[in-house]
Order: structure tokens, then sequence, then C-alpha cells
């Protein structure tokens, strides 16, 4: 590209927050490419670099200015620039002066909307060398840094003190100041092997002499899979599998610039703790990645990643195992303090802690989800006794000393603890399985009871927090009620449970005191789900026009909702579906205008005292051939597909209901519905309801797009 040169820009700091690099790095990218589109500046490809003391940007191909823009600056209107002979007027005159040129060289621009002089003018492009450094500056400006930092004397500020900038423009720096830092083109290497400042001839150079010279791998991405490789080579080395996850790996690859896998042991008497607390300790406090063998048990290895190549790679293996230690010496004393008390002894205890002022302590709370949880079990025809038993259990290892510890060990230790007193199995599984799913995708509880536990506990939180008027707004979300409602609907869909929602808050309102008046709070809180179930649909690819033709008809059991779903999509194919869609639509509007319009005494046939339409229609006023042959239709088929429809074999009713397309067409075509006799009118219309009312059952598709 001719006109083109690359640029490097590069921020040199200490060591940037881990958790942040990676999010720090893409607000940089994304804030320099934004400046450079606004300034009209072309470019290529745009690489990335995000390590623990730099972010950097290769640009390639970068235009060296802006192209020259042509400005029209517009005067007076023609009508009002000259005079009656033709003579330039003072306020023509006036804007030739502010352009500084002579009214010869004005020109008149003729529009749909008038006529004006005018003055057109290049406006020569800014280089890319002048607009640069503000582009920079903006970028790093609106970085997401909750809090900046000041450092010696100055006055900048940025998420870490800043030591070196660069600024190259193909082989040229771009001079500048950014956070009172000189731009240059040296970078630095790594903190240890090559502290000495690295001369960069040109941008493609940066990240290769990085590499060889520098020993810094600065692209984030190929450091990740540099360190995974190590971790999987090192993991088969012990004879097991390295456990690698995807967070830790990111904060991994944030924290090191040239990564060097090391293998360390610890004691197998440690093993007899359970696998997750050693593991939570190794992943959370050490940034180790443990190892497990083919069966996925926990064995006395870990792998660590090093930011320097050691001349002595024993003693930074035995310093990370003198540090482990301490850690894994406290999982066993938690583990083994825990025991000698019993679950159950516990429960009292949930007294003395609030789970929200107005709702009362973690007792009041597992209270009232036991009743709940019991409620729930008989429905699904599990052990209302262990759901009950589970749930009165469910908060007590919050009070142990290892899930203190480790607060994500909730439930998991919950369960271990349970298994030790002798509960039943099923009991102690609950109280693991009450808190899935944690996260989208996580698997769901397998149990009943863990399945009725983890219903009534959301539930609870659901309908309490509501009815103290604090639900979710905006980003805000404290009690994570929008994952505590999609957890609830993708364990009646998925688990298949066909448990009435409307139902269940209903008994969940019940279950607090009369004065906070939860049951005004059901309907907010069924709407509210009912969204979180639009999200889960819309992530799964169901039209937002189908989830809302079922939506339309509230139906309260989130199965009977999917079951619908499935029907109304699949009907959507049929080639029947557009004009039976328009056809409901059409009845629905005769059918509202007629309710509003028509009076209640028209006839004998219309003399109702809640509504104007008949319920049945009289066969002996069908005069019609449509209008016969579609109520023949109609009878034909009500029975067998009513009976389809409460089954719930709804996709099978409406295949057959398509059937319904020819018959209805004509006779919207033949038939006046709106026919002057009013007895003729009011059976049509019955006819037309009838007809509406049937696909009703399912879902109204009259909202359905074409």
């Amino acid at each position: 590209m001719s006109g083109a040169r690359d640029l490097l820009i590069e921020i040199g700091t200490e060591e940037l927050p881990p958790k942040a690099l990676l999010r720090l790095s893409q607000a940089f990218t994304d804030g320099v490419r934004k400046g450079l589109e606004q300034a009209g500046l072309a470019f290529g490809s745009v690489h990335s670099y995000a390590a623990p003391r730099r972010l950097a940007i290769w640009i390639e191909h970068l235009a060296t200015a802006q192209a020259d823009r042509e400005q029209i600056r517009r005067g007076p209107a023609l009508t009002a620039a000259f005079d009656g002979e033709g003579n330039p007027t003072s306020g023509a005159q006036g804007f030739a002066r502010s352009c500084g040129v002579t009214m010869e060289q004005l020109e008149q621009l003729e529009t749909d909307k008038g006529a004006w002089l005018v003055y057109r003018v290049m406006e020569r492009g800014r280089t890319t060398a002048e607009l640069i450094p503000d582009i920079v500056t903006q970028a790093l400006h609106q970085l997401p840094i909750p809090k900046r930092m000041r450092w010696g004397a100055g006055t900048a500020e940025f998420v870490r003190p800043v030591h070196w900038i660069v600024l190259l423009f193909g082989d040229v720096v771009i001079d500048a100041e950014i956070l009172s830092v000189k731009s240059g083109r040296e970078t630095r290497g790594h903190r240890f092997h090559h502290p000495q400042s690295i001369y960069i001839g040109e941008p493609a150079a940066y990240a290769p002499l990085l590499e060889t010279e520098g020993r810094v791998m600065a692209d984030f991405a190929a450091r990740r899979e540099a360190i995974r490789g190590q971790v999987i080579e090192a993991g088969v080395a012990t004879g097991g599998r390295a456990l690698i996850n995807d967070d830790l790996l990111d904060e991994v690859t944030a924290l090191v610039e040239w990564p060097v896998a090391v293998v360390g042991d610890f004691e197998t008497r440690f093993l007899d703790v359970p696998s997750e607390a050693l593991i939570s300790t190794m992943q959370d406090n050490q940034k180790y990645f443990p190892v497990v063998d083919a069966q996925g048990k926990l064995l006395p290895h870990f792998i660590t990643i090093s930011n320097i190549v050691s001349r002595d790679p024993a003693q930074v293996k035995a310093g990370n195992e003198r540090v482990v230690r301490p850690r894994l010496s406290d999982a066993a004393f938690f583990w083994n303090q825990d025991r000698k008390q019993r679950l159950e002894s516990r429960i009292d205890k949930l007294g003395t802690m609030v789970f929200q002022t107005k709702l009362g302590t973690l007792l009041d709370k597992q209270k009232r989800v036991a009743s709940l949880a019991g409620h729930i079990a008989t429905a699904i025809g599990a052990d209302k006794q262990l759901a009950e038993r589970a749930a009165m259990l469910a908060k007590c290892d919050l009070l142990t000393h290892m899930v203190f510890e480790f607060p994500e060990l909730q439930g998991v230790m919950g369960r271990y603890y349970a298994q030790h007193d002798g509960e039943p199995i099923e009991v102690a599984q609950a109280l693991d399985e009450q808190y899935r799913p944690r996260f989208a995708g996580d698997a769901l509880p397998e149990t009943a009871t863990g399945q009725a536990l983890a219903i009534a506990d959301r539930l609870d939180t659901l309908v309490g927090i509501f009815a103290i008027g604090q639900p979710p707004t905006g980003d805000k979300d404290p009690f994570a009620l929008r994952r505590a409602a999609l957890g609830v609907v993708r364990i009646l869909i998925e688990a298949q449970r066909d448990l009435d929602l409307a139902e269940l808050l209903a008994t969940a309102a019940a279950g607090f005191p009369a004065v906070l008046k939860a049951n005004a709070a059901v309907d907010g809180v069924f709407d509210f789900m009912m969204e979180r179930l639009r999200a889960y649909y819309t992530d799964a690819g169901i039209a937002p026009d189908v989830f809302d033709a079922v939506r339309a008809q509230r139906p309260t059991r989130p199965l009977d909702f999917h079951a619908r779903l499935h029907a109304v999509t699949e009907f959507r194919a049929l080639p029947e579906a557009e004009s039976l869609a328009a056809a409901n639509k059409r009845s629905g509007n005769i059918l509202r205008k007629t309710e509003e319009n028509i009076p209640a005494t028209v006839g004998n046939i219309l003399r109702k005292t809640e509504e104007n339409i008949p319920d049945t229609v009289d066969a002996a006023r069908l005069i019609d051939t449509a209008e016969l042959d579609l109520a023949k239709a109609l009878g034909e088929l009500r029975g067998s597909v009513g009976a389809q429809f409460d089954h719930g074999d709804y996709t099978a009713g409406l295949r057959r209901l398509a059937a319904l397309r020819e018959p209805v067409d004509r006779f919207f075509d033949n038939v006046m519905v709106m026919a002057e006799d009013a007895a003729l009118r009011a059976n049509r219309l019955a006819l037309l309801q009838q007809l509406q009312g049937l696909f009703l059952r399912v879902a109204d598709l009259s909202r359905l797009q074409s």
C-alpha cells in the first residue's frame, strides 16, 4: 500500500494486574482502532501484545496522512445574496470577506431545498504523526481502570507506573510525551534475563526481537498456548494428567513473560483430605496446576510456571514445595477439626447468621426452604422427609472452617461432612447439588432430592427479595436472581419436572410472614422468570416471535411451555403456517372489534350478560358453502385435536390443524362475517371464535411474523 507504514505502540510499565491484563489489552487496542477510524486513517491488520510489563499494538500499513477533504461553506440564500438589479448585497459581500475571497470566487449551489452562495475549499489532511499521540492518549484515558495511581513527583495517572513509551512509525519515532514519559524506539526485555534496553529498527521486528533477544513472549495467545503445552507435557511426565482451568491459565499467562514449567511434589498423607480442597488451595492460592490419574484421582504432584530459566531448577522445585506445604497442612487441619462436630449440631447457629435484614436469618430461610422442598418432593414423587432433612442441613457447612477458608467449596464440603455423619446418601448428594447449575451450561442436580432443594432454595430467595422491593436493576443483581431464575427453569425443563411455576411461587410466598405480603410479589417474580426463559430460548435459537406467541397464552408450567414452543417452531415451517397465522390475526381483530362495538341485545342469539358472541355454532344458520365446509372441518378435528392438546401433544395437534388452511382461506374469500343480519353475523363470529380458540390452546399464532 503506497503512502503507508507500520506503526508500533508500546506502553512499558511495572507489573500489571494479572486478572485485568487481557481486558486492558483488548480495550487499548479497541480504543486505538476506534481513534484511527474516526480520524479517517486507513490501516491493515492489527496485532495486540500483552505481557506483565507491557501493552503493545502493531498496526500494519497505516496511512501516513488523512485524505484531503473538500469543505463547503454555505452563505446566504441566492434570494438574499443579490438585489433586484443583480448586485451583491452586503450579506453576500460579508460572506466573501469571511472566506477571504472575492465574490467571483464564490459558487452557487442548488438543492431541492433551495439555492445558496457557497465557497468550496480543499482542506488538507493532517499527518498521521500529528494525530497518533492524541489517539493513544485518548485510548489510555478510556481504559477500564477502577483506580489509577500516581508515581514519583509527576501528575500522570495510570494503573501502574509507566517507565517507557515506544511510538515507532515506519523507521521514524513519533515525538511525543505520554503519561509524562518521552516516546522513543527502545523497549526492555525480561526483568532478569535481559533488563537492558533493546533497539527496535521497525515495527514488524518487535515481537521476534523481544523473544529472541529479550526473553519475552509478548503475544498473549502464543504465550498461553506455550504454557498449556508445557503443563500438558509435564503432567504426562508425572504419569498423570494436568488439570487446566482456563481462568487460571489466563491468570498465569498474565504473570509471566518467559514461562518455564516446574513439577513439584507433596506428601501422600495430604491425599486423605478431599481432593476438591487440595485442588482449590493449589489453584486459587498458589496458581498451581494439579495432576490427576486416568480415573481423575488426585496425585501428589503439581505444576507451577516459573518466570525464569533457573540455573538450579531443583531449588525452584523445592521452594514451591516448601510454600505449598503449609497450605495443604491448613486444609488437613480444617478437615480434621470440622469432622469433630456433626453438621446437624450447627443448625441452631444458623439463627445467628442474617440472610437479609427484612427476611430474617439463615435458619428462618432454611425452615421455609424445608417446607417448600418437601412440597416439591411430593409433587415429583420423591421422598418428602429426605428433602426436608437436606434443606435443614443445606447451609450448615457455611459454619465450618473449610468453607470459611474456601467459600467456593460450599456444598461440596457439606456432602463430605454429611457422608461422614452417616446421613442418607441422597441427602449428602443434595447438599452439593443444591448449587447446581452454578453457571451457564453447568450440570443440573441429578437426584430428585437435590432438584427439590435447588428449586426451593432459589424460589424462596426470588420471592423474598422481590417482596421487599429489591429486584435486580440494570447490572446490579447482588442476590444473583437472574442466575437463580434461569437455574429453576433449566431444572424444570431439562430434568423434565412438569411443575406449575405459578403454584410453586404462591407456595413459596405462603411461607413468609403475613406482614411481608409476599403473595403480592408472585406475579412480578413470574414475569421476571419468564424474561429469563426468553433469554434461555434465544440462546437456544428459538425465534422471538415464536416465544411471544406462546407467552401470550401465559402457560405456567415451563415444561409445557417448552413443548408448545417446539410445536409452534415446527408448525411455522409448514407451507400452511403463514396463511393460518394471518387468518388467526384477522379473526382476532374481528372478534376484538365485535366485543367492543356490538350491543348486548341484538336479537335472541346475542342477548347475553357478559359477552356478545355465542358459545356454540347453530348449524341451521350455516348457509354459505364455505362456512359449511369450515364448520365441518372444525367439527371433525375439534375432539381429536383437543384430546392431543390435553395430553400435551402439541406438535401432532398443530400438524393436523394445518389441514384447515384451505377451508379457512375459502371462508375469508367468500363469506361476509359482519353480515347485516344480526343472527347470521353472530353465528359466523361463533365459528371464528371456535377456530381461534382451537389454535389458542397452544399459542397466539397471530403474533408470528411472516
